[in-house]
């Protein structure tokens, strides 16, 4: 098995409009004659590489702690898209995914913008999770509606 590691850098990655950006700092230094190195960080949950929950959402949603793991660890398909993933686009996605046994899981690589058509392709199907590599699944000036219908069906 080929194991891709998709973290984004968390200080140095780009930051949802409006969401406070990390902060470091440093507590304890060798450099500076302290015993050991310790740093402090804050940082939002929705940065860098991240889970959606569907209490992101929802008020009555899963919380991270309550999706299972098999959400997040196996198989899982990963495709190059950029643009709008429509609904015709989503229906080949998974139709390839299928193909190689890792339909439940289905990684997005590029500037993508998932559509509620696509959404409730993804949905319907009974995916586990969909990620992407932009700041967010659905439109970036309208992500309501995209994350409604992914994380009203659980899929994180």
């Amino acid at each position: 098995m080929k194991i891709f590691d998709i973290s984004q850098e968390v200080f140095s990655c780009a930051v949802y409009p409006g969401d406070p950006k990390p902060e470091k700092q440093t507590v304890y230094s060798t450099g500076a004659g302290d015993l050991y190195n310790l740093s402090f960080f804050a940082m939002c949950a929705h940065n860098g590489t991240h889970v959606d929950a569907p209490y992101h959402f929802l008020d009555d949603g899963k919380t991270l702690e309550q999706i299972p793991l098999e959400a997040f660890v196996g198989d899982c398909f990963v495709v190059h898209h950029e643009g709008e993933v429509k609904a015709a686009d989503a229906r080949a996605i998974l139709t390839k995914a299928c193909g190689q046994q890792a339909g439940k899981r289905i990684l997005i690589g590029g500037k993508a913008t998932v559509t509620a058509e696509a959404a409730k392709v993804f949905a319907e199907a009974g995916i586990l999770l969909i990620g992407n590599e932009s700041q967010t699944v659905g439109p970036e000036n309208a992500p309501k509606e995209v994350h409604l219908i992914l994380l009203g069906a659980e899929v994180v």
